[in-house]
């Protein structure tokens, strides 16, 4: 038996919950209520296209696509004053918020560069590139401890970052934290950055004149992961017949979901559906890498 029912005239792509309120995300609106029984209507929102439902719910703010494409609008619950980011040039494809609610990361259609913002001021506090080529981006997810990121795209491969410190942007007094530093070596952003150039282009990082590409933040660490489970037709075409309600009609594939700290699981949906555990680990060459772990169909044979 229902203990609450929500009815909307239209599909819904989300819901979100907390201790005290519900979220629900439609095509073009986000409605709010409070966690009461029956629930509470407080606001709605109105947003641009959001086929994906994004839609985040921190303890204190809420994240969701604005009016115009590639923009965010973030809400403080306790207040309801909204302030609007403008994240990227091209619609929202992604978006997730960090366990401890002080971080919010983005990615665009396009699905070359995540953007990540503070929530308690809305600035932009660092800037990772997954590639040049573009992408379509599956998954975003942040490590519990908030320190490390990871995507997963239609290029078959898992990524992982580190999350921009927000203690180096306190030192300008603009931001203040608790999240726990990577170690005692890395408490600045500019060492993480360093570190991620080297390894990408070397030298090239850091001659001033050269293209961003080459001074662009890049993973430290990424990994194969399998997405290519659609049936095969007599003429060797992959053909699936479109899912309602799913955006483009197609099973999701490279969702991410961390276990710990260090383990991350890649999660894909389909006849060949599976999921596959990656560790990320420090090798004798001092480097951190990605290794997968193991793997299985979830689904059968």
């Amino acid at each position: 038996m229902a203990v609450i029912t929500l009815e909307f005239r239209s599909q819904v792509h989300r819901v979100c919950l907390s201790r005290s309120r519900i979220v629900v995300a439609l095509q073009n609106t986000v409605h709010m209520y409070a966690f009461s029984s029956p629930p509470e209507k407080l606001s709605i929102f109105e947003t641009s296209d959001n086929a994906s439902g994004l839609c985040c719910l921190g303890s204190k703010v809420i994240a969701f696509p604005g009016r115009t494409p590639g923009q965010v609008q973030m809400v403080e619950i306790a207040t309801g004053n909204i302030s609007i980011i403008p994240a990227h040039g091209t619609p929202l494809r992604a978006m997730e918020m960090s366990p401890d609610g002080e971080i919010l990361a983005t990615a665009s259609d396009t699905g070359t560069l995540l953007r990540v913002f503070s929530t308690s001021n809305c600035a932009r506090i660092g800037e990772l590139r997954r590639g040049v080529d573009p992408a379509v981006i599956f998954s975003i997810a942040i490590s519990p401890n908030s320190t490390l990121l990871a995507v997963t795209s239609d290029k078959s491969t898992l990524h992982i970052f580190d999350l921009p410190s927000l203690i180096s942007h306190s030192r300008n007094g603009s931001v203040s934290s608790n999240r726990p530093h990577r170690n005692s070596n890395s408490s600045s952003t500019n060492g993480y950055v360093e570190e991620a150039n080297r390894q990408k282009w070397g030298i090239l990082g850091r001659i001033p004149l050269l293209p961003r590409v080459f001074s662009d933040i890049y993973s430290f660490a990424s990994a194969h992961f399998e997405i290519d489970d659609a049936p095969q037709t007599d003429l060797g075409k992959a053909t699936t017949m479109p899912i309602p309600g799913i955006p483009g009609g197609k099973p999701r594939k490279g969702i991410i979901g961390w276990k710990n700290d260090y383990t991350v699981l890649v999660i894909g949906a389909g006849r060949d559906g599976r999921w596959e555990k990656f560790i990320v680990g420090e090798g004798d060459d001092g480097k951190r890498h990605l290794v997968r772990n193991g793997w299985k169909r979830y689904l059968g044979s």
